[in-house]
């Protein structure tokens, strides 16, 4: 995500283009430097410098939504029609990558508490969840199933076969659907503009 929001035109990100990855890239050193791996400790100052991270990435990706919507609405110069897919396909895949952290980092209370079972109650049900004797026994979701999850949530606006369980996976979903939906419908209405 840092790289996609550095390549990012001046436009598109808040402040200068280096400001948000030179943020993110310390927090993710300190989270590194504080505990290699991220699952063996919980640590409340830890939880909340990734909630900090995630929470940093996801306001770039709202800024640079908002601002593209601006762009192409407003009919500002944008670059060509190339330049413009490329720049609407980076923030769709910020969508994407977004949306699978925020998954990640609040499914059952974080990577940590789900590895150690703290709450049984899962915010998304994976299928393995659902048939046991399908799975290996020791089977829980790593950050592969939910990338999968924001992939398909964000390409089908729905979810596919993972379902969200609580109101707050379901928002998140809804929210992931909804920029994805824009951001496609605009590029795409863009793309077919410029070839008239």
């Amino acid at each position: 995500m840092i790289a996609l929001q550095w390549l990012l035109p001046d436009r598109l990100t808040p402040g200068p283009r280096w400001l948000l990855p030179v943020i993110e890239v310390a927090l993710v050193v300190v989270l590194n430097a504080a505990d290699p791996g991220r699952v063996k400790r919980d640590i409340p100052a830890l939880r909340m410098v990734a909630l900090g991270l995630i929470t940093v990435v996801s306001l770039g990706t709202v800024y640079s939504v908002a601002m593209l919507v601006r762009d192409i609405v407003g009919k500002h110069d944008a670059g060509t029609p190339g330049q413009r897919l490329f720049v609407g396909g980076g923030i769709y895949l910020m969508n994407i990558l977004t949306f699978a952290v925020w998954f990640w980092e609040l499914d059952r209370g974080g990577p940590a508490a789900r590895a150690r079972g703290t709450d049984p109650y899962p915010d998304f049900l994976f299928p393995p969840m659902t048939s046991p004797d399908m799975a290996h026994k020791d089977w829980e979701p790593r950050f592969a199933d939910y990338l999968y999850v924001a992939f398909t949530n964000a390409t089908a606006f729905s979810p596919t076969d993972t379902l969200p369980m609580t109101r707050g996976a379901k928002s998140g979903m809804a929210l992931e659907s909804t920029i994805a939906l824009i951001i496609a419908a605009l590029v795409v209405a863009q793309a077919i503009n410029s070839l008239g």
